[in-house]
Parts: C-alpha cells; sequence; structure tokens
C-alpha cells in the first residue's frame, strides 16, 4: 500500500493507494509514505475541492467492503455537491433498513471522496465517522452550500 498524508481545513489527512485505486481515507495523525502520482492527484483534487474549484472527484476507487457497503457507497456517489439524502431514502432504494444504511455509512472507507457526509438523519445531522465527528460533517455540509439546512 502507497500512502501520502495531506493538510486540509478539516484535519490531517491520510490517502491510501493500492493496486492503482484509492481503497482509503482517514483522518490521522499516522505517518505516511511519499505517495504516488495518483494520490498528488487526490491531494491537488482534494486542494481544488476546499477551494471552492471542484464539485465532484475524478479518482479510481476500489471499496474493499462487504456487498451493504459497497452497495451504498456506490449510491452516495451519485448525491451531487450541494445536496442531501437520508438514510431512510436510500434504505427505501435498497430495501434495507436505515440502520443498516447507517452502518454502512459509517463503514465507508473513503469518505469525503464517497460524500458519506451528505446523507443525513431523518430528524438531524445522522453521525460522521471521519475527522472530528458531526462536527466535520457540519464543517463539509456549509463549504457545500448546504448548510441552510443546519440552521
Amino acid at each position: 500500500m502507497i500512502t501520502l498524508a495531506i493538510s486540509t481545513p478539516v484535519g490531517r489527512m491520510v490517502l491510501t493507494e493500492e493496486a492503482g485505486a484509492i481503497i482509503g481515507v482517514t483522518w490521522s495523525e499516522e505517518a505516511a509514505g511519499e505517495g504516488s502520482p495518483l494520490l498528488r492527484e487526490a491531494e491537488r483534487q482534494v486542494g481544488a475541492y476546499f477551494a471552492g474549484k471542484r464539485e465532484d472527484f475524478e479518482l479510481p476507487l476500489h471499496v474493499e467492503a462487504s456487498a451493504l457497503v459497497k452497495l451504498v457507497c456506490s449510491e452516495m456517489r451519485k448525491i451531487p455537491f450541494g445536496d442531501t439524502t437520508t438514510y431512510g431514502a436510500i434504505s427505501k432504494k435498497l430495501g434495507v433498513s436505515a440502520q443498516a444504511i447507517g452502518g454502512a455509512c459509517g463503514a465507508n472507507p473513503i469518505p469525503l471522496i464517497i460524500p458519506c457526509h451528505r446523507v443525513l438523519g431523518a430528524s438531524g445531522l445522522g453521525g460522521f465517522s471521519g475527522g472530528v465527528g458531526v462536527e466535520t460533517k457540519v464543517a463539509l455540509l456549509r463549504l457545500e452550500g448546504a448548510a441552510g439546512l443546519l440552521i
């Protein structure tokens, strides 16, 4: 595995690549490697996202997870920048419980790039497993202009 640490407005992130695809994004202070051309491109795209110059990511991804997590990740990738959906809406679409969808969102191995921050609870924000939790989710939603729903 190849890693690269990057600084973002929501904390230090470590990007992980394997076999030519990004397989992980974590908020971490762990030691990281020198990166690769793919991870440096990911760093460039993440930087552009935080600068307000990019709304989506064009990177090869490989979700190493259960079948449900893969399905939910596929659905999350369809949520446009600045939009949100709910665990319940994805639940209805996939025919599994909203709680299972919440668990799958929390198991997303590539947060931010696969936008799990855009999935909310029926009556609140729901959780977020990246960064410092819900505060990071709120920061990402504000960056995307979805903060109106937070008021």
